[in-house]
């Protein structure tokens, strides 16, 4: 599913993710982003690793870095293909 971004005034952009289990509220403060931003915007398969907190139902991850896995995505649709 496309990653929304919202970015708020106050240095923080907010993504949502989606996926069969449902969503996650991915906080990513500036520098942050600055520092992922080819990944972020680019990628069509991304991990994030950060902090996971959660209240009642809702999930959020503050993100500390991510990892552009669109090569490995082609990869296994081509291997699928065979």
């Amino acid at each position: 599913t496309p990653v929304t971004l919202r970015k708020v005034s106050s240095g923080v952009i907010f993504a949502t993710l989606e996926d069969e289990t449902g969503i996650a509220n991915i906080i990513i403060w500036d520098r942050v982003f600055q520092k992922n931003r080819r990944a972020v915007l680019g990628s069509r398969l991304l991990a994030v690793r950060g902090t996971l907190q959660r209240e009642g139902l809702v999930t959020h991850l503050v993100a500390q870095s991510f990892l552009d896995l669109t090569a490995e995505l082609t990869a296994s649709t081509r291997s699928m293909r065979r």
